[in-house]
């Protein structure tokens, strides 16, 4: 009875182990994954946005997307 509650009770230490160890390797990726992100995003106002945002379906702009394309694309 004893052996079995000591297996158990190791089993949870390193599974708790493996949690925590995860932990920061999984903030890594989100942070890494949002700096290529943001880094890939045109500057608003340049061709290359205008560009972009034309391609984009007009349903999916945000009220600040659409401003920012009349005043940078529009009416230069």
């Amino acid at each position: 009875m004893i052996i079995p509650s000591i297996v158990s009770g190791m089993a949870k230490l390193i599974n708790h182990e493996d949690a925590e160890m995860k932990k920061p390797w999984i903030f890594s990726v989100i942070l890494m994954a949002v700096i290529f992100n943001t880094g890939c995003t045109p500057e608003v106002g340049s061709e290359a946005w205008c560009k972009m945002m034309t391609e984009k379906p007009k349903g999916g702009w945000t009220a600040n997307e659409a401003a920012d394309y009349g005043k940078h694309c529009l009416f230069k």
